[in-house]
């Protein structure tokens, strides 16, 4: 087999020139600070003019190629529902993990909410317990001027991940030079692997979700636990991937899988962008996020179960075979692929259903590797094992760890009691002096303030009388991550957003 070329092919070092690989680089222009002030404009889309236009709700520009059209909207009460389930199962994952994964499995089926995906996949993926293992790890990567052969061939794939997306959309905006930070790092934390053309689409995605520290870290996963080998120099394990796609076809479509066999059509030549690229440049948007979402809890069966689908349904009758009479024919079909199939509801339940399982997936990964050993000899590239999804990574995770709980953002005093408790607050010393001074000059009894009786004080001299309920500015604020979530979904859904450290809830 060939090795795959252009786009996805993906090793193209740099022959000449070099890079110090800052994010200045990446600004365009004659004058670098209008640059800047341009590029600190509330999106990107308006640095680059974009700002009359409209953007749609995953952040492409309505109009372009990769917006949305009409979408099945899940009703807000369920929308709710959905996200007090998932902050429920977050801030106890590990119990979650252990006891109820079927049920985590479900509702990744389901689809994770939106204000909430980010932070999903990184713990599914393993991403928060790297993070937390190597802390610091990658503000040391992204301060080393990196290698300047990768350099020059990353910044040149920048506009090409997303261009019609707000945060790729401007030359050297913030989604750029994050892009750039996170396969900078890539490289320097590999330097084995060093950069692969497929490994830009799958970090913009995961900078649409989350900061630049956590998608590289969920990058990581990716490329050793999710697809291990994948962006390795001579492309032995998509081709590998690609034989055992072909043969599973011959099971779940034997139409489509005598077509292809009759034209001697190779695996690579449809799949490649496929599997590289998790159909993130294939799919809509909405059916990518869903797939997205059961690729991080059931590993590689779901790319397979995907482009299984697709092929069953471009290749799967008679009628639809007799119009690709040639090769040509059949590429383009597989290309330009029907939006009926691609549609979120029809495409992710024909993936539920199809009865492709991780053992028949090892099973034919064995056959096809006897068979490449005995016809090319040994693999050159050595990668470690693929794990299958959220439950093997966290089962091969060597103990002990910590366990995983989000960091809250408000933090209460020492002295301060805890959410829940009968007790009152104790007020600041300064506050308790002030207190008794005003009831001093008041001709009060005189004694000091008591410690549980709170005070507002005024400014400018206003009167303002003793309080014995704490104001609402003084009250303590509830960011004890393991509180029982409330009844009340909308109530527990404002309380987890004080309470996540990072901008996972929000960073969309």
């Amino acid at each position: 087999m060939a090795k795959s070329s252009g786009e996805n092919g993906p090793r193209a070092p740099a022959t000449g020139g070099s890079l110090s690989g800052t994010r200045e680089s990446l600004a365009q222009g004659p004058d670098a600070t209008a640059a800047d002030e341009l590029s600190s404009l509330g999106s990107d889309s308006e640095a680059n003019g974009f700002a009359e236009r409209r953007i749609d709700k995953f952040g492409f520009i309505v109009g372009s190629q990769d917006a949305e059209g009409a979408l099945e909207e899940v009703p807000l009460e369920v929308l709710r529902q959905r996200e007090s389930k998932w902050l429920d199962m977050l801030n106890n994952w590990d119990k979650w993990m252990a006891k109820k994964h079927k049920k985590i499995r479900l509702r990744c089926q389901k689809g994770i909410p939106p204000s909430l995906r980010g932070r999903a996949w990184q713990y599914l993926s393993g991403g928060k317990v790297k993070l937390q293992q190597n802390p610091g790890k990658f503000d040391e990567l992204d301060m080393s001027p990196g290698d300047p052969k990768w350099l020059d061939v990353i910044e040149r794939d920048l506009h090409r991940q997303f261009p019609f997306h707000e945060m790729f959309v401007s030359r050297g905006g913030h989604g750029q030079q994050d892009l750039f930070r996170v396969l900078k790092a890539y490289t320097l934390y590999r330097p084995e692997e060093g950069y692969c053309q497929a490994q830009a689409p799958i970090a913009a995605v995961l900078l649409m979700h989350m900061p630049a520290e956590q998608a590289f870290w969920c990058l990581v996963q990716i490329c050793e636990k999710y697809l291990p080998g994948y962006y390795s120099e001579k492309l032995e394990a998509i081709q590998l991937d690609g034989e055992i796609l072909f043969s599973l076809l011959q099971k779940v479509s034997p139409v489509a899988y005598k077509h292809l066999n009759q034209q001697k059509i190779d695996p690579l030549l449809y799949m490649t962008e496929w599997f590289m690229c998790a159909f993130a440049r294939t799919l809509p948007w909405s059916s990518v996020l869903r797939v997205w979402d059961m690729f991080f809890c059931e590993g590689v069966k779901i790319i397979f179960r995907v482009g299984l689908v697709l092929l069953k349904h471009a290749l799967g009758s008679p009628e639809k075979v007799k119009a690709c009479q040639g090769q040509y024919e059949t590429i383009e079909r597989l290309r330009s692929l029907s939006p009926k199939i691609m549609q979120e509801a029809f495409l992710v339940q024909e993936v539920v259903e199809l009865p492709v399982t991780e053992r028949q997936i090892e099973r034919e990964h064995l056959i096809q590797l006897r068979r490449w050993q005995e016809t090319r000899g040994e693999l050159q590239c050595r990668s470690p094992p693929r794990l299958h999804g959220a439950k093997a990574i966290l089962d091969a995770e060597p103990g002990p760890r910590p366990t995983l709980q989000p960091s809250p953002s408000i933090r209460l005093p020492p002295d301060a009691p805890l959410p829940g408790s009968k007790a009152k607050p104790k007020l600041p010393k300064q506050v308790q002096k002030e207190q008794w001074r005003r009831t001093k000059a008041s001709g009060q009894p005189d004694k000091p303030p008591a410690p549980n009786q709170a005070v507002v004080v005024a400014a400018a001299g206003d009167a303002c009388p003793p309080l014995d309920v704490p104001p609402k500015d003084l009250a303590p604020q509830d960011s004890t991550p393991q509180d029982s979530a409330p009844q009340d979904s909308a109530h527990h859904h404002s309380q987890e957003s004080l309470t996540s450290q990072e901008s996972e809830d929000t960073y969309l």
